[in-house]
């Protein structure tokens, strides 16, 4: 399944003008279950902080969680790295454009290279491992460029179905993924290998959430595939089914989940 094309051709309707990016970032925070999950662990941290905190969002892709997190305080500075070039230049230009650009940057880097010696209180990393052959090596470049006490927080598909594999002879969904998922323990074991403390793993994406990312994500991506002209359709698409998606992702992330086709990880240096 081509999956970034479709991140282009809304990339091309939505850069139209800084209100239009702010409304896909709306969209996706409504739609994406995974960005119910992270804002609340992004809250939870951030609660309190007065002082100055310096966060790299390590897989930044179309910026909306630099968006989020830059909005939690002026004492928020966000360094975003992508390996995607057209990314980094579109990012930066629209963070200049609503004057966030002192407060948030975009630049580009390989994470299997990218060190910054003991820079950041908090490491974002969000549907980024699972294309990552070499993980181990960016788990351990993680905890060089991290403070002492910091926090890296991990989304990342599960082995029970996160990539919508659920057999040996099933392909991913999404075709750029390198791994169906990480295995709960294998993920836990890896950390600790780089260095990590304090490292706790659990499912999302139980069986509400799967539901729900199968109608607000799966099928529109599908059809999209199928013919761009379902672009038009979506809009209504949406209205008849995001009620029960909205009360399926309310559902999910409120609940605990003895397996589920996400994890969610943390882990501090």
């Amino acid at each position: 399944m081509q999956y970034d094309p479709i991140k282009r051709s809304l990339g091309v309707v939505f850069n139209a003008t800084p209100s239009l990016r702010k409304l896909f970032y709306k969209l996706l925070d409504l739609l994406l279950l995974r960005s119910w999950y992270i804002r609340r662990e992004l809250k939870q941290w951030a609660k309190g902080k007065t002082e100055e905190n310096t966060i790299l969002d390590a897989g930044s892709g179309f910026g909306q969680y630099d968006y989020f997190m830059s909005g939690l305080g002026k004492n928020f500075k966000v360094q975003a790295v992508d390996v995607k070039q057209e990314q980094i230049d579109d990012c930066n230009q629209f963070f200049g454009k609503i004057n966030r650009a002192e407060q948030v940057n975009f630049k580009h880097a390989d994470l299997t290279q990218f060190i910054e010696e003991a820079r950041y209180d908090f490491v974002l990393s969000v549907d980024v491992m699972e294309h990552i052959e070499e993980d181990v090596l960016v788990f351990k470049n993680f905890h060089k460029s991290m403070k002492s006490g910091a926090t890296l927080l991990i989304s990342t598909p599960s082995d029970q179905g996160g990539s919508d594999v659920h057999h040996d002879h099933e392909e991913s969904f999404i075709d750029e993924h390198v791994r169906d998922g990480y295995n709960i323990n294998e993920i836990r074991e890896k950390l600790e290998t780089a260095g990590f403390r304090n490292i706790e793993a659990r499912y999302a994406y139980g069986k509400p959430g799967s539901v729900a990312w199968k109608l607000s994500m799966k099928y529109p991506i599908v059809m999209l595939n199928a013919s761009k002209l379902f672009f038009v359709l979506l809009p209504f698409y949406y209205l008849l089914t995001y009620p029960a998606a909205f009360v399926l992702n309310y559902t999910d992330v409120n609940g605990t989940h003895k397996t589920g086709t996400g994890l969610i990880v943390t882990a501090q240096k």
